[in-house]
């Protein structure tokens, strides 16, 4: 599977979430390739809420139930890193192309995944530093998604 996100903006929330730290592009990729997994799962639940509302568009409402209570409901596209071009091609990688996808559920979508890309972004900086390392490494955002499915 192509990434369909572009590196340097996720890079660009690894270095907000870094501090001191430097980051390295494979880190980038790394976090780029669980945010399209995540965007497309998140997507693929919306479609099938859309389905049983009849309905062939996602709309915003569909992610109601990922939504964190930090990501508001009507989120501006402008103060968002991630763009919402590919966030719009990530949404549409495992659904039916028959569906739509409103531009209100891509920035609902960019919105959601950026908050995600945030707390991994935290969470490798730390697994960083507690390796007594400078530097984020893709194996930090790795150890994240293994001790998340441990716990």
């Amino acid at each position: 599977m192509s990434v369909e996100l572009p590196f340097a903006p996720v890079d660009t929330v690894i270095r907000r979430n870094a501090g001191d730290l430097r980051v390295s592009a494979e880190a980038a990729e790394e976090l780029a390739r669980r945010i399209q997994e995540r965007g497309a799962a998140l997507a693929t639940h919306a479609a099938e809420r859309a389905t049983a509302d009849g309905r062939k568009t996602l709309m915003a409402e569909d992610f109601d139930d990922v939504v964190a209570e930090d990501v508001p409901p009507t989120a501006d596209p402008e103060g968002l890193e991630l763009p919402v071009a590919p966030v719009d091609r990530i949404a549409r990688l495992d659904i039916d192309d028959s569906y739509r996808v409103s531009m209100d559920a891509r920035v609902a979508l960019a919105a959601i995944l950026e908050r995600f890309a945030d707390r991994v972004a935290a969470a490798a900086a730390t697994l960083a530093r507690h390796a007594d390392r400078r530097t984020v490494k893709a194996e930090d955002v790795a150890v994240y998604f293994e001790l998340a499915d441990y716990f």
